[in-house]
């Protein structure tokens, strides 16, 4: 048992980085496409990101010491790799920050309305997590890893007594819907939802960059994710009607999160209030984790040292930007989520990965000790950048009004 601990450690290491708040969005993103068709992009994007998540395995792997997504840029692409995947990972993170932010706080607003009957302005919203939540971030990351394991205690058993108690709801003629028009709405968000790569870096190390359990705790701890947002979008695809004030599509138009729209169908104020409890633990442990990356890179980059000075102006960097986006963009949630899909998970962690193969495979002529090589050659890396180019390429028609879902 001892000797496969490691193991399962690697596997939930992978899929907690990736299960997080872009779950929360996956209904409203995807709905209008249907169930079905929700599906269909799940599985193609599940494949990408895995087969891209190897990629970053097959750099990482040959440089026999412990290294960052930053250093291996430099090495395959030059100080301009460098320079453009520091810029691509500064804008990724402040995107998920800002998502986190602006996804709180309707759901504040909502339990403090179903306690005491009081409505609370909308900026007001987003103070708890900042002031408290951000406080761990501000103490650094014991106080982050302390918070988490709490909250993700508090996710899990959310996820299971919504899991068993709202399936009976479920309407299946609600599930047969599926309009082809609608497939590419969601694909920015489905892309931020299997994202994991960022991870690869500690879990080589983790594993004693052993080979045999790195390809399964990227494998195996991809698909739990993946059978987790199926079942998600079961239930809220099922519950949720497509049309109407509290719909789908109103959803997707006003930037809420599913778990928001489910509890405006539910009679049961237990059940309401448990969908609270797991959209905010959702957002919180998430939050934890992308903030605290957020503010130890401003660190490194800038060269802020964490006296209580530093700390609080690091408080100020981390959090201030996303916030102002997030009173100024009604939409904030969905569109940073968007954003951080096209043009940071999909550019960061498929479209560059698949440049360090190419560079150092066929210009440095790199290999790691354990000689592992990606299958599927110069067309399967080719196959990446055009599907990468293609993801990047609708966000932009999208924003600029060419598209509309």
């Amino acid at each position: 048992m001892k000797r496969h601990s490691k193991l399962i450690g690697g596997i939930l290491l992978v899929s907690g980085t990736t299960i997080g708040a872009a779950m929360l969005a996956l209904p409203v993103s995807t709905g209008a496409a249907g169930f079905f068709l929700s599906l269909l992009i799940f599985v193609l994007f599940w494949a990408l990101m895995t087969y891209t998540a190897f990629l970053m395995l097959e750099v990482i792997l040959w440089d026999k010491y412990e290294t960052n997504l930053i250093t291996i840029a430099k090495k395959t692409l030059g100080f301009w790799g460098q320079a453009i995947t520091w810029f691509i990972y500064l804008f990724l993170l402040y995107a998920l920050t800002t998502a986190y932010i602006a996804g709180s706080g309707p759901i504040v607003i909502d339990f403090v309305y179903s306690l005491i009957g009081y409505r609370m302005p909308e900026w007001a919203g987003t103070i708890p997590l900042l002031l408290i939540f951000g406080f761990f971030v501000y103490k650094g990351t014991r106080s982050v890893d302390w918070a988490n394991r709490l909250l993700m205690l508090g996710l899990v058993i959310a996820y299971v007594i919504m899991a068993v108690f709202l399936t009976p709801h479920v309407n299946f003629h609600l599930l047969s819907y599926t309009n082809w028009k609608e497939i590419w709405a969601g694909i920015s968000v489905v892309a931020t939802s299997f994202g994991f790569h960022i991870i690869i870096p500690s879990l080589s190390t983790y594993l004693d960059r052993d080979l045999h359990k790195l390809k399964k705790a990227i494998l195996i701890g991809s698909l739990i994710p993946l059978a987790v947002y199926i079942f998600w979008e079961f239930l809220t695809l099922g519950i949720i009607p497509l049309d109407g004030p509290n719909g789908i599509i109103q959803g997707y138009l006003d930037g809420a999160n599913g778990a928001h729209l489910l509890t405006a169908f539910l009679n049961n104020e237990a059940l309401a209030m448990v969908a609270r409890f797991f959209s905010f633990f959702a957002i919180v442990t998430s939050f934890l984790g992308v903030s605290l990356s957020l503010s130890h890179f401003l660190a490194d980059g800038l060269k802020i040292k964490k006296t209580r000075s530093g700390r609080l102006l690091l408080y100020f960097l981390t959090f201030f930007p996303p916030l102002v986006f997030t009173l100024t963009d009604p939409r904030a949630f969905l569109s940073a989520l968007e954003y951080a899909g096209a043009y940071g998970v999909v550019v960061l962690l498929a479209f560059l990965p698949a440049l360090m193969v190419w560079a150092g495979r066929y210009y440095e002529n790199l290999s790691s000790e354990t000689a592992f090589r990606v299958p599927g050659g110069k067309p399967a890396l080719i196959l990446v950048i055009v599907l990468s180019l293609v993801v990047v390429g609708i966000e932009i028609a999208n924003n600029v009004g060419l598209l509309k879902f």
